[in-house]
């Protein structure tokens, strides 16, 4: 990781307790905890921070109902000693002082916690005889939390919980061995991504990240994106997974997010929208296969004109005699630098790609199709040049 990243963007290695019991017939040292091993690909990259849980929250109980809210009773010294802050605070309803205890000293400097006592921001126990504390706000505090090192199950989920999640999912049955719980992607996430970032997984598995992405959407309204691959990985022909039908791993992910989606779906019936979280969820995806270019490939190794006499001839019609007309079409998609995310409506005769972005005509040309292309004013059109079948006349015209 070090070489492929770089040993200054190292950031944590974070420890996930995944089991919560040791199998009975484990051997040696059972192994309870696994590594989420945590680098940045600059130092632009920012960490964020967790929401706070409504638990934390709860230890501000006390409200003094003056605009401030609800707050909480805090330590008022701290371990570095700095001889400026050794002094008596006078508690003003007793006249009793205080120092801070052996080793210690005031979180601040003596004008400071006049002030506060003076504001009401110092808390001397519920009689107002005790010692000093300083009453800490909750509108005050950070409005997150730092995440740390250690992420236990009941935060995250472990392998039991993972596997109860994919059988939830497939009606009983878990089709694939040692998922990774949704929550704990979902928190990686919760760090890691603002609302609208793209997430890669490359190594997909039973599509958690997928699941994690639209969760985590559905819960903040965000409109994260998420690319997935797999490998087409045969399952094992004794697996339960294979006996359902399943061949690769990959259509065991392609299933999961399916069933998540209409999971979420259902969910939504009948409810109102009235955070307008739910309404903007975009809960499509799509599946692509890695394949080979649609259009001939030129050779580079020509040694004599033969050669690329006939190379010139092969390459009259570029497109491979095989081609599919959606391959082509998210082919020059890509090569035009449109993400295959985009928006695709199929006109009459051509293609219209994120409303008004590009035109693609694939199939035939005409004057009928060129002047509704025409009409819908693309910023740009493809087209292929054998569809003109030699009409120059035509071909000058469109341009």
């Amino acid at each position: 990781m070090n070489e492929v990243f770089g040993e200054e963007n190292f950031i944590s290695s974070i420890i996930w307790h995944k089991r919560y019991a040791a199998s009975n017939d484990a051997k040696g040292i059972p192994a309870m905890h696994d590594y989420i091993i945590v680098y940045q690909k600059t130092e632009k990259f920012e960490r964020l921070l967790l929401p706070r849980t409504e638990k934390q929250d709860s230890l501000y109980k006390y409200d003094d109902n003056d605009g401030r809210g609800r707050w909480r009773s805090d330590n008022l010294t701290v371990k570095t000693i700095s001889q400026s802050y050794l002094y008596k605070i006078i508690n003003p309803n007793t006249g009793k002082s205080y120092s801070a205890s052996k080793g210690r000293c005031w979180l601040t400097n003596e004008e400071t916690v006049l002030k506060w006592i003076d504001e009401k921001r110092i808390f001397f126990g519920k009689d107002g005889v005790g010692a000093p504390q300083l009453k800490r706000y909750l509108s005050e505090v950070q409005q997150g939390i730092i995440p740390n090192s250690h992420w236990s199950y009941d935060e995250v989920g472990h392998t039991d919980s993972s596997r109860k999640e994919l059988k939830h999912l497939f009606d009983g049955e878990a089709p694939f061995d040692n998922p990774k719980p949704s929550a704990l992607i979902k928190k990686i996430l919760k760090i890691s991504s603002q609302k609208n970032d793209l997430v890669l997984d490359f190594f997909s598995g039973s599509a958690t990240t997928a699941h994690a992405v639209i969760a985590l959407n559905k819960e903040d309204g965000g409109s994260r994106k998420f690319i997935l691959i797999q490998l087409s990985e045969k399952a094992d022909e004794n697996s339960e997974a294979y006996k359902a039908g399943y061949k690769t791993i990959a259509e065991i992910g392609k299933e999961r997010i399916r069933r998540v989606i209409n999971k979420i779906k259902k969910e939504q019936e009948g409810k109102l929208d009235l955070d307008g979280k739910a309404g903007n969820q975009d809960l499509g995806f799509k599946v692509f296969k890695l394949q080979d270019s649609n259009f001939k490939i030129w050779q580079t190794n020509i040694k004599t004109e033969e050669q690329l006499v006939e190379q010139l001839q092969k390459h009259l019609e570029p497109l491979d005699e095989n081609a599919k007309i959606e391959n082509v079409l998210y082919e020059l998609l890509l090569k035009s630098g449109v993400p295959l995310t985009a928006k695709i409506e199929q006109k009459e005769g051509f293609y219209l790609v994120n409303d008004t972005e590009i035109a693609l005509i694939l199939e035939k040309v005409d004057k009928m199709i060129v002047k509704t292309v025409i009409d819908a004013k693309p910023q740009k059109v493809i087209t292929l040049d054998r569809l003109f079948k030699n009409n120059d006349q035509l071909k000058t015209n469109t341009a």
